[in-house]
């Protein structure tokens, strides 16, 4: 996309949908002058999860102040802000809605452009701030705790949804078995670690493909499949080989989302495969993409992992290309927690 606007775009960006309150602050979209983020993890690990009702108190608490570390790192004042994007779903209502409620107060005061932006828009344009030269049309697979889509971006803010799961998301069933085996939370990075010390092949869990030709996804079996084998030994007595488990659980997903990412570019003609969203930091799911895709002749990119976490200089990039084509909102904008990517 040519940018015909002659100065240079400063986009403060807000981010409150789970657990991270953050702050960004960028230049034309894609230069980062910022990217302040303040994790509630330490507080939700006791939990074993996201509490939503102490998510939302913890970005009221936290939400000026990340504002402000953004501005301040970046030396960039409020008037000289163009325009103020904000997560608005989907995402935990509460949280969301503060996030919403703060770039809406902020759009108001100075009379900027108030632009919306989808999470999981924001979790693929991650690429765009970590591969300057990267241009659409390209499959993104986008995987976190909440996601696992397989999106075909034909331009910016253009998108064909060509799956997506049936039940439980990749990074979902991380954190599920993870706290069947004990590891506490988040569990993908624990499996992760785990899984290299195990033997990939030591435990045959299922591979969910589904139907020939789909793109969706399924992880709600394979997850059965994990706890009954726990069970089962702890029944008989039987010791838990942990790393074992972590390493079988492990390969069973990335074989079927890296088939399926590798598929789809070939049905759509494209020789990139962007990989989007917090399981995008998998060490394994990484190595065997790139493995695999190297073998097809496609070139796989990954966000840095500060990118493929939830930040907001992610959603900044979204907000300005959003702003281009003119997608702002009014200030009766609200949350919508089961927004869907394409929605408007």
């Amino acid at each position: 996309m040519e940018n015909k606007i002659q100065k240079d775009i400063i986009t403060l960006a807000i981010e409150t949908s789970c657990d991270e309150t953050a702050a960004a602050v960028l230049k034309n979209g894609r230069e980062v002058l910022s990217n302040i983020i303040s994790s509630q993890i330490e507080i939700h690990k006791k939990f074993g999860g996201v509490v939503p009702e102490v998510a939302s108190r913890k970005h009221i608490e936290n939400i000026n102040i990340i504002i402000q570390d953004a501005l301040d790192k970046a030396g960039v004042t409020l008037d000289e802000v163009d325009n103020i994007g904000v997560t608005y779903g989907p995402g935990l209502v509460g949280a969301l809605l503060v996030g919403i409620s703060t770039a809406k107060a902020l759009a108001f005061g100075k009379d900027i452009p108030l632009v919306p932006v989808n999470h999981i828009e924001g979790h693929i344009y991650a690429n765009f701030i970590e591969f300057p030269e990267l241009e659409p049309p390209f499959v993104c697979l986008v995987v976190s705790g909440g996601h696992t889509h397989l999106v075909y971006m034909k331009d910016y803010g253009e998108y064909e949804l060509l799956g997506r799961t049936k039940d439980d998301a990749a990074g979902e069933a991380f954190d599920k078995i993870a706290r069947a085996l004990g590891l506490g939370y988040p569990g993908g990075p624990l499996i992760d670690k785990l899984a290299t010390k195990g033997d990939k092949n030591a435990i045959d869990f299922p591979r969910v493909y589904l139907e020939e030709g789909s793109f969706d996804f399924s992880f709600s079996g394979l997850k059965s499949a994990v706890l009954n084998y726990l069970n089962s030994l702890k029944q008989k007595e039987i010791s838990i080989p942990v790393e074992d488990v972590a390493a079988s659980f492990q390969q069973s997903v990335i074989e079927v989302l890296t088939q399926k990412a590798i598929k789809a570019a070939k049905r759509m003609k494209t020789n990139t495969i962007v990989i989007a969203g917090g399981v995008a930091a998998n060490e394994g799911l990484r190595n065997m993409l790139k493995e695999r895709g190297s073998e097809e002749g496609l070139d796989i990119k990954f966000p840095s992992r500060i990118l493929c976490t939830d930040n907001a200089a992610m959603i900044g990039c979204a907000a300005y290309y959003n702003y281009l084509k003119g997608n702002v909102a009014g200030l009766d904008l609200n949350g919508v927690p089961n927004l869907k990517l394409g929605d408007k």
